[in-house]
């Protein structure tokens, strides 16, 4: 599995220019965005550019997320939560937000998104199954409107 970039580092400029970069942001960074992140470079690969974040990061990411999306035949038990940062805004074509509120930064000329999602802190693994679920249909259209092509 390709890892998702990491928030904090500027897009590769041998980055075609036409690969649309997405920032994936709740506030923990440990669920719903890592789901989406996780995806998305999951189903749509090199063509595009992913990152993910959190307004208040936690300092991992949420086991029953993991055990969630392992049982998707994706493994995110490497990821560790980032901080947004106004350079992750500034370097994404497509900022979608899942219940950061107004601390995500606004930059003219970006596409935003907020995905209303419940948050599956403190969840375990049944609950947060139907909230994967959600998450994998919505990339899916994503990957449709942004970068559609063979998979």
């Amino acid at each position: 599995m390709n890892t998702p970039a990491d928030a904090n580092t500027p897009a590769d400029d041998n980055t075609p220019a036409e690969q649309p970069s997405v920032l994936f942001v709740c506030v923990h960074n440990a669920g719903r965005s890592q789901m989406a992140a996780a995806f998305l470079t999951h189903l749509a690969g090199d063509r595009v550019q992913v990152r993910s974040a959190g307004s208040a990061p936690a300092d991992t990411v949420n086991p029953a997320v993991v055990e969630a999306l392992a049982e998707s035949g994706i493994d995110i038990s490497a990821e560790v939560p980032k901080v947004l940062t106004a350079e992750a805004v500034r370097a994404s074509d497509v900022v979608i937000t899942m219940g950061c509120g107004d601390t995500c930064p606004v930059y003219p000329g970006k596409r935003y998104l907020d995905w209303q999602l419940p948050d599956p802190a403190g969840q375990g693994v049944a609950a947060v199954r139907p909230i994967r679920d959600e998450i994998e249909k919505r990339v899916r259209v994503l990957i449709e409107e942004i970068a559609p092509g063979n998979r």
